[in-house]
């Protein structure tokens, strides 16, 4: 066996062992099985003399010579991945995979898919949902667009688009909404406020923004995702805190009412690929993006 370089069948499983964290879903992502991945494993081990997993609990760690072999497989593998997905998207004419929130996906991105799909013609995409950030490398996607702040980590080329920016919204189904929305906004901290779990934060950070006593807020009923709190907003069940875009259509259609405005907060909306992977079309997405925020 040459010692230049490992086996490469069980280097690609123990790659995929490592950054799944996980035998099973190991096997599942290469199709083999779970007994074909552990001999990968072992033939690794047995060829370099050393163990590159220990046990813990009931799953794996790796080893420091597992470790520096990761870095080494992960820097040689990510790569290839991104070319080879490239590749077969540029060949089979595949659609950009964007990675976007769920909530921004459905109140945000679907209204606007016409006109997209209108502007720029040549542009076919595929929208995944994920509520969870993306990872580093954004496995399995081109591109996400998401709403966050630096800093960012170094393996992403970022589109920034616009800056955040949040208010209460509150719909005139509410009970007091006439005197409420006539109110200075010290009012709110009578209420008990709805809030999302991700991101309870985003009220104290209105709040420190607008003057008020952040300390004096009562968090309410709280929400998983922005969706279900804005459809709770609506129902008349309080008040929420939402990013203007999100919102912007509501208000301007009487569903919502944001009588204290909006204010701008470290955030960003951006649109996030592989630092290594340029791609025309994202791009040309992150200007309508932009255009379309501003």
């Amino acid at each position: 066996m040459s010692r230049d370089l490992p086996p490469l069948n069980a280097l690609r499983a123990f790659e995929a062992v490592a950054r799944l964290e996980s035998v099973t879903r190991a096997a599942e992502e290469l199709h083999v099985t779970h007994g074909a991945i552990s001999r990968h494993l072992r033939t690794l081990e047995e060829s370099l003399g050393t163990p590159l997993f220990a046990r813990e609990g009931r799953g794996l760690a790796l080893t420091p010579a597992g470790h520096r072999l990761h870095e080494a497989a992960d820097a040689a593998f990510a790569p290839l991945r991104r070319a080879w997905a490239d590749l077969h998207r540029r060949v089979q004419q595949a659609p950009l995979v964007l990675g976007c929130p769920g909530s921004l996906l459905a109140r945000w991105m679907i209204p606007r898919l016409d006109r997209l799909a209108r502007e720029l013609p040549d542009l076919r995409l595929h929208l995944s949902p994920s509520e969870a950030p993306p990872d580093a490398g954004l496995t399995g996607l081109d591109a996400a667009l998401l709403i966050a702040q630096a800093p960012w980590p170094p393996e992403w080329q970022v589109h920034e688009l616009a800056p955040e920016r949040i208010g209460p919204v509150v719909s005139p189904r509410f009970t007091g909404f006439e005197q409420l929305r006539k109110a200075p906004a010290r009012a709110l901290l009578e209420l008990p406020l709805l809030h999302t779990t991700s991101r309870p934060q985003a009220w104290r950070d209105w709040a420190g923004r607008s003057g008020l006593d952040a300390e004096g807020l009562r968090l309410g009923t709280g929400f998983a995702h922005l969706y279900y709190l804005l459809e709770a907003a609506e129902a008349g069940l309080g008040v929420a805190i939402a990013p203007e875009p999100l919102v912007a259509e509501d208000i301007a259609s009487g569903r919502l009412a944001a009588p204290w405005g909006f204010v701008e907060t470290d955030g960003r909306w951006a649109l996030c690929a592989p630092r290594r992977h340029h791609d025309p079309q994202v791009e040309r997405l992150a200007g309508w993006l932009r255009a379309e925020l501003a």
